[in-house]
């Protein structure tokens, strides 16, 4: 039986970014169905105990950084740590990507998320900015028309049920990959993940 992933994240989480090439490779080596499903964590945080980045203690912040450099380097991974346009708005970018989810499938939602993702970490590009959002679609080889279709009221209504979703979940980080309702938080929880889809197949 092929596993079904659930697949939470949010289009400006580095950690997201450091996990994504590997976690989509993990999946298809899997043979596993992923629902690729960004979601508002500005709503997941205050429900499950978590805080903006901006709003973490100064000792936080800082180990962030430290964190981020360290599995920057382990993993081989480009990763500007203080990126220009970074906090950034990401719904328009989730919305984006789930409408390529809903229109396209979860391999070309894995594409531009990866080119999401290495917008903010590797390109210092800013994907609040439709004009940016227009030029990865392009870049995936993905229909420009998804971009006015990701405001469509029914891509907003998916974004808000990925969102209830992870929090009916239990979820409260960027990236989460759920399996039959167990949870994986966090790119260094690929290998525990990577396990979990060996024992179901």
């Amino acid at each position: 039986m092929a596993a079904a992933i659930d697949y939470y994240f949010t289009a400006q989480s580095p950690w997201t970014y450091l996990g994504h090439d590997r976690f989509v490779r993990m999946a298809r080596e899997a043979g596993a169905q992923v629902r690729v499903r960004p979601a508002d964590y500005g709503k997941v945080f205050p429900v499950s105990g978590g805080l903006p980045l901006p709003k973490r203690a100064p000792q936080r912040q800082a180990y962030r950084l430290v964190e981020l450099r360290r599995f920057s380097q382990f993993l081989d991974i480009p990763l500007n740590v203080q990126p220009k346009h970074f906090p950034v708005a990401a719904d328009d970018a989730n919305r984006l990507i789930a409408a390529v989810e809903g229109a396209d499938g979860a391999d070309a939602a894995f594409k531009l998320c990866g080119a999401v993702f290495g917008a903010v970490w590797r390109q210092e590009r800013d994907i609040a900015s439709a004009q940016v959002l227009g030029e990865l679609l392009a870049e995936c080889g993905l229909p420009a028309a998804r971009l006015e279709q990701s405001r469509d009221a029914s891509v907003q209504q998916t974004y808000e049920a990925n969102t209830q979703a992870a929090i009916d979940a239990g979820v409260f980080g960027a990236p989460s990959y759920v399996v039959h309702g167990e949870i994986f938080w966090g790119q260094d929880r690929l290998d525990f993940l990577e396990r979990k889809l060996r024992s179901i197949n």
